[in-house]
């Protein structure tokens, strides 16, 4: 059995593979379980041979189990992977899917994450989980007492420094019933909070043993969250081939609707992780609100770009623009430039 490519449809409990020789004849078809699939592979498919599988849910782990054992990785977005799929799908078809688009001269990968990345990436996804149930659970709060005539002021810190008040004040008209009600959400949302500044302290605290991340933190509008994400994103810089790929995975470059000739460029496409795009344009919003009274190259550049743009066209620019220049500085492991950062990266 001369196989040299497998793709492998990765699930929780059943795996489904389908090999081919260099010919592409069809060599191999199995179904096995999850304790099972890693030890078929060995037996089967020589070191050195390509395996490919879907960008999902813990493809990552098994990419690195696959390279621990000497074989050569792929993992496609399942976005390109369905234009392969034959007839009728099933798991089965899946895997031949997968097999056929990873020998595709111009496919696109995804890059396999470290156990670092994937560290980075967890505590960034359970932070943004923290912050929607914190406000979830004020808004829940802001609800309740408006049917009680008590209306809220904007904002969160507002809310935590009247809630006492509200507990405190005999006369508002809340019941005793609700007031324990009310306290149980005001020791939820002080939970909530302590649980998201002891996540951020840990994000902190690793950018400042991250290199790469404090280098990144020299950017205009990057702080410790969005170094930190971009560290987690970009690795070593190898997975794109320019920072332009790397601002495309994050959706901040234009959609385009082009034909006969004539180029038609849309709105962002935000494709990719909205989290760091989020991120990076919040950080853009601030350099711009500030670049009045700045004479550096970059605060002249979007002055004059929101001079003659929707500012939040400009925001969205610089934005992109941070995005190439972080990729820069981390795929060549260089410092950050004030003198070229109004250049293309």
């Amino acid at each position: 059995m001369n196989i040299s490519r497998v793709g492998v449809d990765i699930a929780k409990s059943v795996f489904h593979v389908h090999g081919v020789d260099r010919h592409d004849q069809v060599q191999w078809r199995g179904k096995y379980s999850r304790g099972k699939w890693l030890d078929a592979i060995a037996k089967r498919v020589p070191e050195g041979a390509e395996i490919g599988m879907e960008a999902c849910a813990s493809s990552h782990h098994w990419a690195r189990e696959l390279q621990a054992r000497g074989y050569h990785v792929k993992l496609i977005a399942a976005q390109f992977v369905k234009p392969y799929v034959k007839s009728n799908k099933n798991d089965r078809v899946d895997a031949e899917a997968i097999c056929e688009a990873m020998d595709r001269p111009h496919m696109r990968f995804v890059a396999v994450k470290t156990v670092d990345q994937q560290d980075i990436q967890a505590a960034h996804r359970i932070r943004e989980a923290l912050v929607h149930q914190r406000t979830a659970k004020a808004n829940q709060i802001r609800g309740l007492v408006g049917e009680y005539g008590l209306v809220a002021p904007v904002g969160i810190g507002q809310l935590r420094a009247v809630l006492p008040r509200w507990l405190e004040d005999a006369e508002n008209g809340l019941s005793d019933a609700f007031r324990v009600l009310l306290a149980g959400l005001a020791e939820d949302l002080r939970h909530l909070d302590d649980r998201i500044d002891t996540v951020t302290a840990g994000i902190e605290q690793q950018v400042q043993a991250d290199p790469v991340a404090k280098r990144l933190m020299t950017l205009q509008g990057v702080g410790p969250l969005t170094a930190s994400a971009l560290s987690g994103a970009l690795g070593d810089g190898q997975a794109f081939r320019r920072g332009r790929d790397f601002a495309a995975s994050l959706g901040l470059t234009p959609r385009q609707h082009s034909t006969g000739g004539r180029d038609r460029l849309l709105g962002i496409s935000k494709r990719g992780d909205s989290y760091l795009r989020k991120l990076l344009v919040h950080g853009a919003r601030a350099v711009l609100r500030h670049a009045e009274g700045k004479d550096d190259r970059l605060s002249d550049w979007v002055r004059r770009l929101s001079g003659r743009k929707h500012v939040n066209v400009a925001i969205v620019a610089l934005a992109n623009k941070t995005a190439r220049i972080a990729w820069a500085i981390t795929r060549h492991d260089v410092a950050y430039d004030p003198t070229l950062a109004a250049q293309a990266a």
